[in-house]
């Protein structure tokens, strides 16, 4: 199944786009779709460990599944002042 993985901040700069497409077997978890999108895009490997996921506006571990009809979301670390 194709994942349409939308890209904040930091992450959407590094990868030089705002949603990636990743391709998954179903079922698939977080974590799966955290190693494809390391591995078909290898310009976010700094911020493997660091990204959050957000399925349909809400954060998730990485144990959570995940389909092609969610939103999907991955936020890298924030600071701010």
């Amino acid at each position: 199944m194709k994942i349409e993985v939308k890209l904040f901040a930091v992450a959407s700069q590094f990868a030089g786009l705002a949603v990636a497409a990743v391709d998954l077997r179903s079922p698939a978890t977080i974590a799966d779709l955290r190693r494809e999108l390391l591995l078909q895009y290898p310009q976010l490997a700094p911020l493997g460990d660091y990204l959050r996921f957000a399925v349909d506006q809400e954060y998730v571990t990485d144990s959570a599944e995940v389909n092609a009809t969610q939103e999907i979301a991955a936020i890298p670390p924030v600071s701010g002042g």
